[in-house]
């Protein structure tokens, strides 16, 4: 019997393997899913180098925010082992000045025993402003972030701070590139998810309406069916 394709889901910031829930339900059939553990390195290299030694073979490639960060990388040391990419709510430039700033903040206040306070900081800018009273969906986003904890969680901020542009390599990935991005994104506005898709050679873009930073988890029909035809794609 042929072995599935590997369908590997790379999680951002604070989050881990619930974030990729309902498309790991979504795909479980059909494909070997696998959601990588990005919580142990300092730097977007390490968490690359980590990731692609959590899975072997080849595998199609779907990384959310600083999990698009990561799935860059890996596009840069190890193209050959993916078959597919999609960048989900990310960017390729590096943080601007203000963001830097803004990210130095927040390292601040969980360095000063205020971990608890991170999310809450956060939760606006994770989600689309009519989601913020869906208690099942701001619940499963305090839960990932607790899971995660204050210690990964200055591992991570640190390796997004000191993490480089990959403006320049988005010319030279060949696979299929499924983009996409909640049109309200105020963490990585959507002119981030159009300038990869002008550079990259064969990348699609879906623009998703009434939705924020996470839409693998606000809108999940529109994004798993988006996903099932870059799957598909030759």
């Amino acid at each position: 019997m042929t072995e599935k394709e590997r369908l590997v889901f790379l999680p951002g910031l604070l989050c881990n393997e619930r974030l990729w829930a309902p498309q790991l339900d979504f795909f479980k059939d059909k494909y070997l899913c696998e959601v990588s553990d990005l919580t142990q390195a300092s730097s977007i290299n390490e968490l690359a180098l980590h990731a692609l030694k959590q899975v072997r073979g080849k595998f199609n490639l779907v990384g959310l925010s600083m999990g698009g960060y990561v799935a860059l990388e890996i596009m840069r040391i190890a193209p050959e082992r993916v078959k597919r990419l999609a960048l989900i709510d990310t960017k390729a430039r590096a943080d601007s000045p203000e963001q830097k700033r803004r990210r130095r903040g927040l390292l601040s206040l969980a360095g000063r025993g205020k971990f608890k306070g991170v999310t809450p900081h956060l939760m606006p800018l994770l989600i689309h402003p009519n989601r913020m009273d869906d208690v099942s969906l701001t619940s499963e986003i305090y839960k990932m972030a607790e899971e995660v904890g204050q210690e990964a969680f200055v591992r991570q901020q640190t390796a997004i701070l000191d993490r480089e542009s990959h403006l320049g390599l988005l010319p030279k990935i060949k696979c299929p590139v499924q983009v996409i991005c909640g049109r309200d994104d105020l963490i990585t506005p959507v002119d981030c998810s159009e300038e990869i898709t002008s550079l990259a050679p064969n990348a699609e873009l879906l623009t998703l309406e009434d939705c924020g930073h996470l839409s693998n988890i606000e809108l999940p029909e529109k994004v798993n069916e988006t996903l099932q035809a870059w799957l598909e794609r030759n």
